[in-house]
């Protein structure tokens, strides 16, 4: 058993986090809006501040929204780093998050000189893969570290890689995200073409599962398409700051992504409809708006 720290607790960490103390271990837990109170029945420790939970834990996991939210945690007042600077015991610190790479390497090397360690490790598979614990787990950590968490990440994952060095599970990230992101797109522009030629697009998608065009996201966010199941899920907002994140980052490896650029606007559009906080399968609501029509059975 481990004492562990989980700070992060929104719709996909509380599930990961509920997966660590069913493992057996100890949980130190922080939130900013509140430690779910499922968790704290479950036997995890509710702490003030991410200091506290450095304070306590030998491996702690953020899962937090943004590049700059991880910043503040772990270098902001009462972050992890006051922690470490008053008592430089070796912990490791697992980022969950999907952030920045070349923010990454540098929080890495901060907390490196805090005589700690630090590991990205992104993951793909949504709320769904976090409440079943068969997350894909993205990681960037020297072997050695990666030996040592393997085991406690496999409580909350099915499929964990080593990609290489700190930053690289975050540019692993970003690799799922364009991916994901455009295939969305493409299975609502997809959809929402059967549907205003006159076919069922549910029959559509049922015919499409059974042949080269199959993907996760067409069984996923098409179905969600078609029901209108627009509640988060991925939200709308997250996925257009990892498309955010492509798209710097490949402007600064002097990298084109023509269709990375363009899906990035529709999320754009996305939110200025008021669709932040929608599921990101909702994309399909500006394409329906581009065609005056609404898909449907």
């Amino acid at each position: 058993m481990n004492n562990i720290g989980f700070i992060g607790l929104g719709i996909m960490g509380t599930p990961m986090a509920g997966h660590l103390i069913r493992g057996g271990h100890k949980l130190f837990l922080h939130s900013r809006s509140g430690v779910p109170e499922e968790l704290i029945k479950q036997g995890g420790k509710n702490c003030a501040s991410p200091k506290e939970v450095a304070q306590n834990a030998e491996i702690i996991f953020l899962m937090l929204p943004d590049t700059p939210d991880v910043e503040k945690v772990l270098f902001g007042h009462n972050g992890i780093a006051d922690a470490l600077n008053e008592n430089p015991a070796k912990r490791i610190i697992v980022d969950m998050s999907s952030i920045s790479p070349l923010e990454t390497i540098k929080f890495a090397n901060r907390i490196n000189q805090l005589g700690c360690d630090y590991v990205d490790a992104p993951v793909s598979g949504g709320d769904v893969g976090a409440k079943n614990a068969t997350l894909t787990i993205m990681v960037g950590a020297d072997e050695s570290v990666f030996e040592k968490i393997k085991p406690i990440l496999g409580l909350m994952g099915q499929t964990i890689t080593l990609i290489g060095a700190n930053g690289t599970g975050q540019i692993c990230k970003i690799a799922n995200q364009i991916i994901v992101a455009l295939t969305i797109e493409a299975v609502g522009e997809a959809l929402l073409f059967a549907s205003k030629a006159g076919a069922d697009p549910a029959r559509v998608r049922q015919a499409l599962l059974g042949g080269f065009a199959s993907s996760r996201v067409l069984e996923v966010h098409g179905n969600r398409m078609i029901k209108r199941l627009f509640d988060p899920g991925f939200r709308i907002e997250l996925q257009q700051k990892d498309l955010a994140i492509a798209l710097s980052c490949a402007s600064d490896l002097g990298v084109s992504l023509p269709n990375t650029a363009t899906t990035e606007s529709l999320y754009n559009a996305c939110i200025a409809h008021g669709g932040a906080k929608w599921d990101n399968s909702a994309l399909v609501c500006i394409l329906e708006k581009l065609a005056n029509h609404q898909i449907k059975e």
